[in-house]
């Protein structure tokens, strides 16, 4: 009977064990993305309601101290799904957090920097056993060389200005990650303020100027920006023979100038 019982014991901490190793929960950062982002400009883009999400800091904090909580072992028994699910929405919710340490006082999250320090450098985030800061987490962990290997991503992480593709009105989770990916890549690429084919000329965000590269690296086959945008030609407004000039590398491309005003509700 005892060894029943032991064995019993056992199979619940190991199944309980696994539950928590292959999932997180992601719903009270969802709920606070439903109530605090706009959605604006046809779908494309999103504000910030800071001073909601203010108002709502005291749940903030509390996801963002879940985060906190997992150990780097369990991270890394997730799927990589999971695991970019997880790195996304940290991103997200940590940079919202930041914004709040100084909000209504700025104008850019650049103001939260310095002459000596980028705001993106600055360690203040405890997260997988280490205090990272959020380039840690963006350029050290989720573009680490051959781990991820996802340039949709570029569409996903918001650094809180409106240059920055839309902060997705709802957490991303594991079940949608690549669904959501791909929604979050045609919103923002369709959006006319930050790319556009005009005059015979693609005019582009410079994301896909500063991480060029991440879209060459073979993800779906593609071995060039070109080949990438390709994908995605509907979403510029490209015609059949816009869409061979651009298969073609027969278009010109020039990079926008990135605003870096906060993207809060007005």
């Amino acid at each position: 009977m005892k060894c029943t019982f032991l064995a019993s014991l056992l199979l619940s901490l190991a199944l309980v064990t696994h539950a928590q190793a292959a999932t997180f929960d992601h719903s009270s950062w969802d709920a606070l993305l439903k109530q605090h982002v706009v959605t604006i400009s046809d779908g494309h883009a999103t504000q910030a309601d800071y001073a909601g999400f203010a108002r709502d800091r005291a749940k903030l904090k509390a996801y963002l101290g879940s985060l906190g909580a997992v150990p780097r072992s369990t991270f890394d028994a997730w799927p990589k799904p999971e695991r970019l699910a997880f790195l996304i929405n940290a991103y997200n919710a940590w940079t919202v957090e930041y914004i709040l340490t100084k909000y209504p006082d700025l104008k850019s999250i650049k103001d939260l920097g310095s002459l000596l320090q980028s705001p993106w450098k600055k360690k203040f985030i405890p997260l997988l056993g280490q205090t990272m800061a959020l380039d840690d987490i963006e350029h050290g962990t989720i573009r680490a060389a051959d781990v991820y290997a996802e340039p949709r991503i570029h569409f996903a992480v918001n650094c809180a200005s409106i240059g920055c593709p839309a902060l997705r009105a709802e957490a991303f989770t594991a079940e949608r990650l690549s669904e959501q990916l791909d929604d979050s890549a045609r919103d923002f690429i369709g959006d006319r303020s930050r790319n556009r084919f005009a005059n015979g000329k693609l005019e582009l965000s410079s994301i896909f100027k500063w991480y060029r590269e991440d879209f060459e690296r073979g993800w779906a086959g593609y071995k060039s920006l070109f080949q990438f945008l390709g994908d995605y030609s509907t979403a510029l407004g490209l015609s059949d023979a816009d869409k061979q000039k651009l298969n073609a590398k027969s278009i010109p491309v020039s990079f926008l100038d990135y605003d870096w005003r906060l993207n809060g509700k007005k």
